[in-house]
């Protein structure tokens, strides 16, 4: 019984995938299998030069006529075979019964309907883009024999010639459509591949910077906290003043340590863990405390001076005006101690005005050898898409200006 049901599951599954094909290829069969039933009955018409079997002449009126119904069901029957199997998803099965469907008309009829030929073009043409090779290429096997060895007569041959020169045309057309999708698929992959590599290796060297901050640069930053700790608890004597300057770099160390430990975080993507004492990155409104513990450890007068309508903006501009700001403070505190400073920030509907000067002597900061400094600046402004200018301003001392584009934060 299970045996028996096979062949009704299979027939079932291929009524669902016909049913799923587009309309458009439906009725472009339909009107395929019209067209060749209408060939069909113009070679049919009395006065035809086609051949057609014909009842014998023994016979009488009524097995005559019984004869000529049961040979044209036959030949609408062929008519049907030569084109409906274009339907079927399965290209193997559509290009056999569409094969021996041709050749039998080629027995019989002694030439194939127009719409029988480009039917068994469009199989063969699938045959090459989703069948086997081999296949693809025997399919033309019938239709040579019967050019070099049919009947002489000019329309068999016109017609055997003519397929037998398509076919392998189509299927190698289906062929080569075959092999450019899958060159495509291949060289798809071998992008993906590559982009996995290159984000792996991308990894290893994040992971291996990671490694150089956590032994080099955390160690002396570490080694700076706990010096400047002991030597305010422990020289005797020593004035308020220089407690305090000492206990600022104390935190001034701790401050940078815990901002490297979330830039090593970062690097080595480990957010499963320490992940609860990790802070969003700063922005604007983290502004006010940087300028404050600049002013502590520098002593001197810093003013903090807002325009415009304050809003939220993109977290990339707001990291990188305050990055911005940072870089220039500590500058002044480097090379200008003391002085004066004014943080400006001009809000406008499409910039971000940024402006830091100092009072003091002026000048291109002496950077060291190897610093990045006023460079690390201009990178900043220009991942955003700003610019940033630096020099001597006009009225005395030196001047760092940005200009951000002044983009909201998505929702």
């Amino acid at each position: 019984m299970e045996r028996a049901d096979v062949p009704r599951r299979r027939w079932a599954v291929n009524r669902q995938r016909i049913g799923r094909l587009p309309t458009r290829h439906v009725v472009a069969v339909a009107l395929l299998a019209s067209l060749a039933m209408a060939e069909l009955a113009v070679r049919l018409l009395p006065g035809s030069a086609s051949t057609v079997p014909a009842a014998t002449s023994g016979s009488s009126g009524g097995d005559a006529t019984v004869q000529l119904v049961l040979g044209l069901l036959a030949l609408l029957l062929l008519c049907l075979s030569a084109t409906l199997p274009v339907l079927l998803t399965r290209p193997v099965p559509a290009v056999v019964v569409v094969t021996v469907a041709n050749v039998v008309s080629f027995t019989l009829l002694e030439a194939v309907t127009l719409a029988g030929l480009l039917a068994q073009l469009i199989c063969a043409y699938r045959l090459g883009r989703a069948g086997p090779e081999l296949l693809a290429v025997a399919v033309d096997l019938p239709f040579l024999v019967l050019a070099l060895a049919g009947p002489a007569a000019t329309g068999f041959r016109v017609h055997a010639v003519a397929l037998a020169a398509l076919v392998p045309v189509a299927a190698l057309a289906g062929t080569a459509r075959r092999a450019r999708h899958e060159a495509q698929e291949n060289s798809a992959n071998r992008r993906a591949i590559e982009g996995t590599l290159l984000e792996h290796t991308a990894r290893g060297e994040r992971a291996r910077i990671a490694r150089e901050l956590h032994d080099v640069v955390a160690h002396h930053i570490s080694m700076i906290s706990v010096q400047a700790e002991t030597a305010r608890m422990a020289t005797p004597g020593m004035p308020a003043e220089g407690a305090k300057r000492l206990l600022g770099i104390g935190d001034t160390a701790r401050a940078a340590l815990t901002e490297m430990r979330r830039l090593l975080g970062v690097l080595r993507e480990d957010t499963s863990r320490d992940s609860g004492t990790r802070h969003p990155q700063p922005g604007l409104e983290q502004l006010n405390e940087l300028i404050d513990e600049a002013r502590d450890a520098s002593g001197g007068v810093m003013r903090f001076i807002m325009r415009g309508s304050p809003e939220a903006l993109d977290p990339g501009v707001e990291l990188a005006a305050y990055r911005i700001v940072q870089e220039a403070l500590t500058n002044a505190r480097r090379h200008a101690p003391g002085a004066a400073v004014d943080v400006e920030l001009h809000f406008t509907d499409d910039i971000l005005w940024l402006r830091v000067r100092d009072n003091g002597p002026g000048g291109a900061p002496a950077t060291p050898s190897g610093g990045h400094g006023l460079l690390g600046m201009r990178e900043r402004a220009a991942s955003v898409g700003g610019s940033v200018r630096t020099g001597q301003a006009a009225a005395g001392g030196f001047l760092v200006e940005a200009s951000l584009p002044a983009k909201t934060e998505g929702p």
